[in-house]
């Protein structure tokens, strides 16, 4: 098997961050031994980077840059860098405010090639000059009606974010030591962990694969807060379009997770014949000792898993769960978190209390609560497998979900489940369970009601799910996906200016030392 060398880019996630974010990368990266790994990591906080995952030997560089702190290298243009500098950002934001891709593009890569030739850009871009530019941009016949309102606060605000967000411009990493050496740049999201790979494309030809298991441009949207000032929403929002669009454009290949993404993908402007399916791969291991069991659980408890926040609509289904209580008085609901949003957990608790007014809801005593609200890890579910297996049937009630890990788990688990009708819930259930649309309590309720009075059923639709997960989202699925891509991306030749191919050098010609230079010279010919 060849050796490949592959930069993998990511963003607040692997080597640092916990959750799924870091686990994909790290089961992607142990999988594939035979190839060479370069991690080229944006991280977000200070307190992110103490953690970092014991990485495997064939992981050969660890390369961060923070998204957190300042980034002045006090370098500052002479009057001919300032005026290229204003040429290019004018035209990234000319772009950005009236939606066109071509000055987008011949800005972004304009101001690339100015920190690559000159050094970084942070105290261009948060210059008077910049902000000016911005205004002009937002004036300007043919700019969106909702940038057109800016003040100064939001162009100041707008300024500030875009050079956290452009930084990566300024790194030292495209050189032939960098991602302009590798085989292939795999950015395990899009957004800001896809720009270094666009720029070893742009500068080296390196191949650019891109993977989505949550769209970027769809976190960015649902990540603007309420609070956050309208002309700001609109700047940002347009901006990431424009960079998803450069990015789903430049790309050589495009793996969503799954058919919800790939739909988003193809909304901004991806062509249909860069992209391929790979569901994300999860440890089936974990969970075989509750899904090959015949133990279904307390045939009256219905079980929910996952991080306690308000996208989770767990308000709904403590409602709906109201309405199974009164026509199952035996049902139980055992709400497990794996993290919490504080204030919206203490809604959840009152709620609970108001709704249940009788019965206390902190703690599980004898069986008698008919909602808990329980931490895995502890005395009575030390795992997350036991927490899906303490019950007949597993809930999942979000307003938004990208892919459902907790619903798969519960599948490995051989759960029946029922679920809200968001994200790719429907393409992750195939049919092995219950789908009722969100926000609606008592369909929610009247689909728990069934299962809990049909076991034969429940236990029918379980095995099913079981089936379905271990064919479709394991690890090894997904590394031999991934591991299929990478040698198809290398079949398709080189792009790189120098017109160097993939393996025309055998591995062991990158080993520094001056034995890699051939000591035979050619014998001259005879002369006569």
């Amino acid at each position: 098997m060849p050796l490949v060398r592959i930069g993998l880019l990511t963003e607040g996630g692997y080597p640092y961050a916990t959750g799924e974010a870091r686990l994909w990368c790290d089961r992607l990266v142990r999988g594939l031994p035979q190839h060479e790994f370069e991690l080229y990591a944006l991280s977000r906080s200070a307190g992110q980077e103490r953690t970092r995952v014991p990485l495997p030997d064939h992981v050969t560089r660890v390369r961060t840059a923070p998204l957190w702190a300042p980034a002045d290298d006090g370098r500052t243009y002479s009057r001919r860098e300032r005026r290229r500098f204003a040429g290019a950002f004018g035209e990234l934001v000319h772009g950005t405010c009236a939606g066109e891709a071509r000055p987008f593009a011949a800005g972004l890569y304009g101001l690339a090639e100015l920190a690559r030739e000159q050094g970084g850009l942070y105290a261009a871009l948060r210059s008077e000059s910049a902000v000016r530019a911005v205004e002009s941009a937002c004036r300007a016949t043919g700019a969106h009606r909702a940038v057109q309102a800016a003040q100064v606060p939001d162009l100041l605000e707008f300024v500030d974010e875009l050079e956290r967000v452009l930084r990566p411009l300024s790194l030292d990493w495209y050189g032939e030591s960098g991602l302009g050496g590798v085989d292939i740049s795999h950015a395990a999201a899009g957004g800001v962990a896809a720009l270094p790979g666009l720029l070893a494309k742009r500068f080296f030809g390196v191949p650019l694969l891109v993977t989505e298991y949550g769209v970027q441009l769809r976190a960015h949207y649902l990540g603007q807060g309420p609070d956050s000032r309208p002309a700001v929403r609109a700047l940002l929002a347009a901006f990431h379009v424009r960079l998803a669009g450069e990015i789903y454009d430049r790309a050589d290949l495009l793996t969503p997770g799954n058919a919800h993404a790939r739909r988003w993908q193809e909304r901004c402007g991806a062509a249909r014949d860069k992209l391929r399916t790979v569901y994300p791969g999860m440890e089936a291991d974990r969970f075989a000792t509750v899904g090959e069991t015949a133990d279904c659980g307390d045939p009256h408890t219905l079980v929910w898993v996952g991080r306690i926040e308000p996208a989770k609509d767990l308000i709904a289904l403590l409602h709906a769960f109201a309405e199974v209580r009164r026509a199952e008085p035996r049902a139980r609901l055992r709400i497990f978190a794996t993290a919490v949003a504080p204030q919206y957990l203490a809604d959840c608790r009152s709620l609970a209390a108001q709704l249940f007014p009788d019965e206390a809801v902190d703690a599980v005593t004898a069986g008698e609560n008919p909602v808990t609200f329980e931490e895995i890890g502890g005395p009575d579910t030390p795992s997350t497998a036991e927490a899906y297996g303490s019950g007949r049937v597993v809930v999942l009630s979000s307003v938004i979900e990208g892919f459902p890990i907790t619903l798969a788990e519960a599948m490995f688990c051989a759960r029946a489940t029922v679920s809200t009708d968001v994200g790719a819930v429907q393409e992750v259930i195939g049919g092995t369970g219950l789908v009722v649309p969100p926000r609606n309590p008592r369909a929610l309720a009247d689909a728990c009601l069934s299962l809990l009075r049909d076991p034969e059923r429940a236990q029918r639709l379980g095995s099913a799910a079981r089936a379905r997960a271990l064919e479709l989202f394991t690890v090894e699925q997904n590394v031999a996906a991934f591991q299929e891509v990478y040698l198809r991306l290398l079949a398709r030749g080189s792009a790189r200016p120098d017109g160097e191919i993939p393996f025309a050098q055998p591995p062991e010609a990158r080993v520094p030392g001056h034995w890699t230079t051939p000591t035979w010279a050619p014998v001259p010919e005879a002369t006569a």
